[in-house]
């Protein structure tokens, strides 16, 4: 069922694709991504429009859990009227992110097994391509045809991992600028510190993990940062600051790398007056 509803598509795909654009891998990740994107980008417009609905109601949950902290249950029934009241789903977040859960696995077998390089590898991709094609699709190229494929680009052999720490260098950057753009800063101490944390670990975690993915993969994933975070800026969802965690978008090291920002001195703040 795996293969037949989520692989073989892909591979399918990605192979007629390359058949297209004149034999190059490169465009045809890009052109695989720019599709993917568009077909889950409902899915991800839903998880921002719940995360970002979540961080409205945050200071209204923050009065509601102090004024009722001895009294759990009170505290979950005007939870969820909050929640009905405002329209407010808080699994809104993460039902898309599980769906989209099996498209990345689904992403990340397409690309491997399409580069096969070892005889072994070529027989088990032939047995995930459409052949013969059904009339409707013949005027697409023949998919077992085109392999092996061509996966040099520059330096790189698209199906190992990249021998310069280059693709792993931008996969971190552009993971960790796309979430933060995306993110609002949170006015609640507690999910404020774990947001930072995860900014800052999950582009490591992926750049680490990358350095062992097929090139291929890694561009797929640049690629994919770019392009999302094109969208969200085209629709004005994206934010200086949110990139600097500043009010007015200004420029500020330690908000653009999420560390806990200093209060003005409030003494400062009367001088300036007084000299007024």
């Amino acid at each position: 069922m795996w293969n037949l509803l989520i692989l073989d598509p892909m591979v399918n795909i990605l192979i007629w694709l390359y058949g297209l654009l004149g034999h190059n891998y490169v465009l045809a990740i890009l052109v695989f991504t720019f599709l993917v994107r568009l077909i889950i980008f409902p899915l991800t417009w839903q998880q921002q429009k719940s995360m970002a609905a979540m961080q409205e109601i945050q200071p209204q949950l923050k009065k509601l859990q102090e004024k009722h902290k001895n009294d759990p249950e009170t505290l979950q029934r005007k939870t969820m009227e909050l929640y009905r009241e405002k329209g407010v789903n808080p699994l809104g977040g993460c039902l898309p992110s599980v769906i989209q859960f099996p498209i990345l696995i689904g992403l990340y077998q397409a690309i491997t097994r399409s580069l096969a390089a070892s005889p072994v590898q070529l027989l088990e991709l032939s047995q995930h391509l459409y052949n013969p094609l059904p009339a409707a699709l013949s005027w697409l190229p023949n998919a077992t045809a085109l392999i092996p494929l061509d996966s040099r680009f520059l330096w790189l052999d698209l199906a190992a991992p990249d021998p310069l720490p280059v693709l792993p260098i931008l996969v971190v950057v552009t993971t960790f600028l796309q979430q933060k753009l995306l993110t609002p800063p949170s006015t609640d101490p507690q999910q404020a510190t774990m947001s930072r944390t995860m900014q800052l670990t999950m582009p490591l975690f992926i750049g680490y993990i990358s350095l062992t993915f097929p090139s291929g993969l890694s561009i797929y994933w640049i690629l994919s940062n770019i392009i999302g975070t094109l969208q969200y800026v085209l629709l004005g969802r994206a934010s200086l600051k949110n990139l600097f965690g500043t009010e007015d978008g200004s420029f500020s090291l330690s908000g653009f790398l999420g560390l806990p920002q200093a209060e003005p001195d409030p003494k400062s703040r009367s001088g300036r007056r007084d000299r007024k």
